[in-house]
């Protein structure tokens, strides 16, 4: 052995730490890689708040998983979440939608993209950007929560049961409160990393 390889340090044989996450995430990558870049960040692009719920509508009855999986079936499918074409979807669109196996195809949930695709643009129009709309329901600050575990976490919140209210009075649709409180997960309105999780510590 020659005097540089002595002075080579050796590799490390410690075992790399695995990060804790929230219990829900598993370890599938895609789930992975949504928790640790994601889930719970704050959103301020009114076309990602449009696919966001978009999405969570898709999810009722299903996993979240299932429409990860699916999402980018979902953004060629949905014109890359611009509500304004989506808005102009025909009955023809929509039908061949109804054939699409990268999406869920399930009749009601296609119309309701639509549907609130125009009820989106209308908020738009109304307060400027949905952004603004949707953050004034928490006084444009995210709630953080301290829950300890998983099985603290509510599935709705006074504030998302008001939201949902809101959004159905607009003319949205698949947005009851238990949908509405995932969406507001998503998009960093409510933070519900629990205490556990590493990603606790960027609060």
């Amino acid at each position: 052995m020659g005097k540089n390889e002595r002075s080579m340090p050796r590799a490390s044989t410690q075992p790399t730490a695995i990060p804790i996450r929230c219990a829900w995430v598993g370890d599938k990558p895609h789930m992975i890689r949504y928790h640790d870049r994601e889930w719970g960040r704050p959103v301020h692009r009114d076309r990602k708040h449009f696919e966001m719920l978009l999405l969570e509508g898709a999810q009722a009855g299903l996993t979240w998983d299932t429409i990860l999986r699916k999402r980018e079936g979902y953004r060629k499918a949905f014109a890359g979440f611009d509500p304004k074409k989506v808005a102009r979807f025909t009955a023809k669109r929509k039908a061949e939608l109804l054939q699409n196996p990268a999406i869920v195809r399930n009749r009601l949930k296609i119309d309701a993209a639509v549907t609130n695709a125009k009820a989106f643009l209308a908020v738009q129009r109304e307060f400027g950007s949905f952004d603004a709309y949707v953050w004034s329901f928490v006084a444009g600050e995210p709630i953080v929560n301290r829950w300890k575990r998983m099985t603290d976490v509510p599935a709705t919140n006074p504030g998302s049961d008001t939201l949902s209210k809101d959004l159905k009075r607009r003319g949205f649709r698949f947005v009851g409160s238990t949908i509405v409180y995932a969406y507001m997960q998503a998009v960093g309105l409510v933070n519900d990393h629990t205490e556990e999780c590493f990603q606790s510590s960027r609060r």
